[in-house]
């Protein structure tokens, strides 16, 4: 990462409320210089440019600490954080530098991107991040993670009514889905309000902001765990996407 890379990202750092040290600085240009050699042997991320990368992959996961919901206290498990469709390990990675106290579960179902991400986590000493492969559909009924995670953070993985489905199934009563989204409509809203509902949840608040530096739009949404999930949920491999609860996609 060059000094203007490193500028960036205490500047976007900053504008979240967050102060750097010079070992977590270090780091993030480890972590940069990873991700460009292993997107340079397989599809890791689309993104090239230091400062997209640095704005748009590390400023942008740690907005999922705004509000401070993955900190609040009295759930059982709160520190054991799963980041369901984590890809080449965002919002992972960045969290678990900047909170060590994390225990991050990151969840994706290509090996060759679980394996990136466990190869750069021992690089970087972040003993926290356990990375894991498989589907949510098929984890999320396994009783060694269903209702496992105080937490379920996601970064853009798919539309609210399908992440519903996914991520509940992983929190007990009082978990909180953290979901990372761009703009959202009303007609996802509604619908991933009753899909929320359908598996247990219940919509604590939606927070349209735009991203440091950028500019661009972003939203938070935070879902908390009213009540258990219904054994049927998460319905079999692919079912979700393919016909979302409550969602007609266009």
């Amino acid at each position: 990462m060059t000094p203007e890379g490193e500028a960036l990202l205490r500047q976007g750092m900053g504008e979240l409320g967050l102060e750097l040290s010079a070992e977590q600085v270090e780091q993030f240009r480890q972590l940069h210089e990873l991700l460009l050699q292993g997107a340079a042997q397989m599809n890791l991320t689309a993104l090239r440019q230091e400062r997209d990368i640095v704005l748009k992959h590390f400023v942008d996961s740690l907005t999922c600490l705004r509000g401070g919901w993955l900190a609040e206290q009295g759930v059982a498990g709160e520190k054991r954080a799963l980041d369901l469709g984590t890809g080449a390990g965002f919002p992972a990675l960045p969290l678990a530098i900047v909170h060590p106290e994390l225990q991050l579960v990151p969840v994706d179902a290509t090996r060759k991107k679980v394996d990136f991400v466990a190869r750069t986590a021992a690089a970087l000493g972040l003993t926290q991040v356990r990375p894991l492969t498989g589907r949510a559909e098929t984890l999320g009924q396994d009783p060694e993670h269903r209702e496992r995670y105080g937490r379920v953070v996601t970064r853009a993985v798919a539309a609210l009514p399908i992440l519903a489905e996914l991520a509940l199934p992983f929190l007990p009563v009082g978990g909180l889905l953290v979901a990372q989204k761009g703009p959202i409509t009303p007609e996802e809203l509604e619908a991933g309000t009753r899909a929320a509902a359908e598996v247990g949840g219940e919509l604590r608040t939606v927070e349209p902001f735009t991203l440091p530096v950028t500019g661009d739009a972003r939203t938070l949404v935070i879902v908390e765990k009213v009540a258990p999930t219904p054994p049927k949920y998460p319905r079999r491999e692919g079912v979700p996407n393919r016909k979302p609860l409550f969602w007609q996609a266009t």
